[in-house]
């Protein structure tokens, strides 16, 4: 396969368009959402609260926990059931003050009481202050700010302007698509899917930054050819090198999807979305975007070229 990637020829650049609408709507679908909902889910680290996993034996439905915790005055506790080989365990998230003392405790009390003969084990429990929580959400807000915005500032310094505003409304469109499909498949943003939100831009911009250095060397090689057939020829060039790094990296995200547990599941999830999306976001949002500010600028100009 990778042999057929070496000499490749295909028009990208020509179907810019549709890729834009493509990501518009992605874009405009996660918007809708986070206003209709009021943001993403966020876990306990951010909220402050109590997390519990436990484990059931024989398993219930998870309505008949949910009544079973409703009877027993625990009420808004967030449950979820777990999948796979963990489907005897749930997830069960609730506000510190709910339950009093030990929340286990209440917990399994409820079960027991409601469900006679039910086996309840405690799994994980963590327990994050509401102080704490908020200091952690205002920190991870800035850490990705922060980050874009270096990343935004040195792509301004290492190449031209049409090349910065590319790399970096790549930057933003793979972040938020990711935060979308962890909306849209119920997931709780904690501090790991932040460090795979982080991550992704990092992976993002380093296959940006491949791309934009081969356009540059080419566009200095092939004055008299149109913008838009620079653009496919250097992308073309790069499509190999772009194909294994991100297959692998895909690849290590799916092994510790599938093998790494509930605990790295959803961080697992951010890298296999934002893989895939960073790496169709360097074709055609970075550079798409870069060509067609580059087609603006000559216009400008009196130069007419696409």
């Amino acid at each position: 396969m990778l042999q057929l990637l070496v000499g490749a020829n295909f028009p990208f650049m020509a179907n810019r368009r549709f890729a834009y609408m493509l990501s518009g709507a992605l874009i405009l679908a996660t918007t809708a959402w986070l206003v209709v909902n009021g943001g993403p889910k966020l876990s306990v680290d951010f909220t402050g609260g109590i997390l519990l996993q436990i484990r059931l034996n024989p398993v219930p439905q998870a309505d008949q926990v949910r009544n079973a915790l409703e009877a027993a005055g625990l009420h808004g506790v967030e449950l979820q059931q777990m999948t796979g080989e963990n489907r005897d365990e749930m997830m069960l998230r609730l506000k510190s003050q709910e339950g009093g003392g030990d929340a286990f405790q209440h917990i399994q009390q409820a079960i027991q009481t409601s469900i006679p003969g039910t086996e309840v084990e405690l799994r994980r429990n963590e327990t994050v202050g509401p102080k704490v929580g908020s200091e952690l959400r205002e920190k991870a807000i800035w850490a990705i700010l922060g980050s874009l915005g270096g990343i935004l500032l040195y792509v301004g310094f290492r190449y031209e302007f049409k090349y910065a505003v590319g790399a970096v409304v790549a930057l933003f469109h793979d972040v938020f698509i990711t935060l979308g499909a962890l909306c849209f498949t119920g997931r709780e943003v904690s501090l790991t899917v932040v460090a795979a939100l982080l991550t992704i831009a990092g992976f993002s911009i380093n296959d940006t930054i491949v791309v934009f250095d081969r356009i540059r060397e080419r566009s200095k090689a092939l004055r008299s050819e149109k913008h838009s057939r620079v653009m496919d020829i250097a992308i073309n060039e790069t499509l190999s090198r772009t194909v294994i790094t991100s297959a692998t990296v895909f690849l290590a995200a799916l092994a510790l999807f599938i093998w790494g547990g509930d605990v790295l599941h959803d961080f697992s999830f951010a890298m296999l979305v934002g893989v895939g999306f960073g790496t169709y976001s360097s074709v055609y949002v970075a550079s798409a975007l870069a060509l067609d500010i580059w087609i603006r600028l000559d216009r400008r100009k009196g130069i007419s070229a696409e």
